[in-house]
């Protein structure tokens, strides 16, 4: 975690498919439901090389504008920037380009967590549903 530092950049890309869009009646366009997961993939891609052995990190907090349609086909490109670091609580700012224009805006939290302890917590869970 100590590599975590604000101001780390990365850059992600995705060629926009069916199964990220939607269609009103119109042509297939990049969907917010995909947009988002786009956003947060990034954020966590930046970020899990430079995470300590056991750990992992997970989204809790996403705010969205999708500002413009990105017809299917086309690439979009996330540019991601660690803003803020609190402890294991990390924050996000993106935004998604695509070939022509911005897209969408995006802040974005992750929490890192202890994937063993995580694990159990959820396995207590599963175990309660099952009662």
């Amino acid at each position: 975690m100590d590599a975590l530092k604000p101001g780390l950049k990365g850059v992600s890309e995705l060629t926009v498919a069916r199964e990220h869009c939607t269609s009103r009646g119109g042509p297939f366009v990049f969907m917010t439901p995909a947009m988002v997961q786009f956003c947060e993939l990034s954020c966590h891609k930046l970020v899990a090389p430079l995470l300590a052995a056991g750990q992992n990190s997970v989204g809790t907090v996403v705010h969205i504008k999708h500002l413009a349609p990105t017809p299917e086909g086309m690439k979009v490109r996330a540019e991601v920037e660690l803003a803020e670091v609190d402890r294991r609580r990390l924050k996000f700012k993106v935004q998604v380009f695509d070939e022509m224009e911005l897209v969408g805006e995006c802040e974005h939290e992750r929490f890192v967590i202890d994937v063993e302890k995580a694990g159990e917590r959820l396995a207590k869970k599963i175990a309660a549903m099952k009662k």
